[in-house]
């Protein structure tokens, strides 16, 4: 479980509880970035040339930008579930 953030107020947040659809933020060299789970990863893939390891107990997540539609891949651990 993962302490998370959001506007000053703690909540947890087990990454086995994220899911498609959900709205999250991640940071990038420009800030905080918000927008939505698109796929949820449990074994090890190839996303944009680069490989990441994934699992049923450590999912990655590939998420896409509300504001440029963008698709990036993260762990859970980089991502904070919004509400």
């Amino acid at each position: 479980m993962t302490v998370l953030r959001n506007g000053g107020a703690d909540y947890r947040c087990d990454m086995a509880e994220l899911k498609v659809g959900d709205r999250v933020s991640w940071n990038t060299s420009q800030g905080r970035t918000r927008g939505k789970v698109v796929e949820r990863k449990t074994s090890d893939f190839e996303f944009a040339d680069q490989k990441f390891t994934a699992s049923a107990e450590e999912p990655s997540f590939i998420v896409e930008s509300e504001k440029t539609d963008a698709r990036a891949a993260h762990k859970g651990s980089a991502l904070r579930k919004l509400k």
